[in-house]
């Protein structure tokens, strides 16, 4: 091949575009990169990596406020928040780095700049160093991800009112902060923020935080919301925000009423839009909803050729769910042994404490859809390792259908439970039922045990309760 011949150009370097270049690296495919800021994208060096580093932080700052409960004091505390917001870049800049050499190992290119499709088998780079390239390629992956959507009529400044990527990098810690929208974005940096002694509003459009998961899931969420102090408005609409140089004063209404939040600045954080603009997408025909691209199970759009990944597609935003696509859409193009993707069983978490963890449809909705069902649940609050950690908010919910024994979802709360997810994945992925996790025997004193105990549940017979 010529030096700008490829077999495949991904647009995107995120999650799920450098493991699709990976992949493909290692199927034999001869492979081109192209990224216009920085290897990781979103996750790796604004989203889901700093914002661990930092919920890790909180988590030290929480434990040492209580002392008293594990017999030990601390007088004097001072927590330094810009200090934790440093490490937390360190921790992204390591595994960036990290991705750069993977690239090299795996004789991928990488080309820093901005693509447009020219035709389907042509990338025109515009070089952050300047000039252009042609990149010429038998397939091409769409890996351009998403931003953060705005509230209509109110324009983020980085100053008073942020996203996540101006929040992220915030080393002076607001006094005072509302935060909009209750999923797990906002959920977790108004943790942060409040561990560290902010005063934080969360105002959410519907019912409940922690809106598409499972009622009682949310109903133990708002509990510690309300336990740490923290004022959470539901069912409350924005009606617009207004900045000044002393903090920001956001309408907000509902059912009782209109009223002005005031506070120092403003977290919006109300989903995603995707990055389809400028790619040249409407010239060469690529079908778009929304914006976003619509593609069948094996990745592929309308247009022979053209692949595309990740959150641009509007399938579900989630880093895992990008790189699982990236995988398939090389396997596809490679002619390798693949499998489709069952979003709707993806699993999916929120970082905040306690942690949430899910993954499949929930109890309401196996009704609405007609299945007869079974549901086993157990706290953790019995469980011996969660009373050793002191961490027993909580529980484990396991919902069957009670016909085929299949597990239709699983949705936790609780210490760890982020952790504990891919067990249930796991079974469910290879058609494995409750009773069979019931039978696997469990070590002890270990936090897995209650999915144990769920499963136990499922059929009326949990051993401790």
């Amino acid at each position: 091949m010529s030096e700008n011949q490829y077999d495949v150009t991904v647009i995107g370097g995120g999650p799920g575009g450098y493991v699709a270049a990976i992949r493909a690296a290692q199927l034999g495919l001869k492979v081109a990169l192209v990224e216009r800021e920085n290897l990781g994208g979103v996750c790796l060096n604004w989203g889901c990596i700093p914002t661990k580093a930092l919920l890790r932080n909180a988590e030290i700052v929480n434990l040492l406020g209580r002392g008293s409960e594990f017999g030990f004091s601390v007088s004097g505390l001072e927590v330094d928040f810009g200090a934790a917001v440093d490490r937390s870049r360190k921790v992204s800049e390591r595994l960036v780095k990290g991705v750069g050499s993977l690239m090299r190992s795996n004789g991928i290119e990488v080309v820093e700049g901005a693509a447009v499709l020219r035709a389907p088998d042509t990338v025109e780079v515009a070089l952050n160093a300047g000039g252009t390239r042609t990149l010429k390629s038998s397939h091409v992956i769409l890996a351009t991800g998403a931003r953060a959507r705005a509230i209509p009529g109110v324009t983020p400044d980085g100053e008073r009112i942020f996203t996540y990527r101006e929040a992220i990098v915030l080393r002076d810690l607001p006094a005072s902060v509302v935060v909009v929208g209750a999923g797990p974005i906002g959920m977790e940096f108004a943790h942060v923020w409040s561990s560290y002694g902010a005063d934080v509003t969360i105002v959410e459009m519907l019912p409940r935080v922690l809106p598409l998961e499972d009622e009682e899931v949310s109903k133990e969420v708002a509990r510690a919301l309300k336990r740490r102090r923290l004022k959470v408005l539901t069912s409350t609409r924005v009606e617009g925000i207004e900045a000044s140089p002393s903090g920001v004063q956001v309408r907000v209404s509902n059912d009782q009423g209109a009223q002005t939040l005031t506070a120092e600045r403003v977290l919006i954080a109300i989903g995603v839009r995707p990055n389809s603009e400028g790619l040249g997408l409407e010239k060469i025909g690529v079908r778009m909803d929304r914006g976003f691209i619509p593609v069948d199970d094996h990745m592929r759009t309308n247009v022979p050729g053209v692949y595309a990944i990740g959150d641009v597609t509007g399938k579900l935003a989630l880093a895992h769910v990008a790189s699982a696509m990236g995988i398939v859409a090389v396997e596809t193009i490679a002619g390798a042994e693949t499998m489709t993707l069952n979003y709707e069983m993806m699993p999916r978490c929120t970082y905040c404490q306690p942690q949430a963890a899910s993954f499949g449809i929930t109890e309401a909705q196996a009704v609405e859809r007609g299945h007869q069902v079974k549901v086993g649940q157990f706290p953790f609050r019995p469980n011996g390792k969660a009373l050793g950690l002191g961490d027993t908010d909580g529980f484990v919910k396991i919902v069957a259908d009670s016909v085929s024994g299949e597990i239709l979802g699983a949705h936790m709360v609780g210490p760890e439970v982020t952790e504990l997810l891919p067990e249930l994945v796991l079974a469910r992925t290879w058609e494995l039922t409750p009773e069979e996790i019931a039978r696997t025997v469990h070590a002890h004193p270990t936090l897995s045990e209650a999915l144990m105990e769920a499963a136990h549940g499922v059929f009326g017979k949990p051993i401790h309760i």
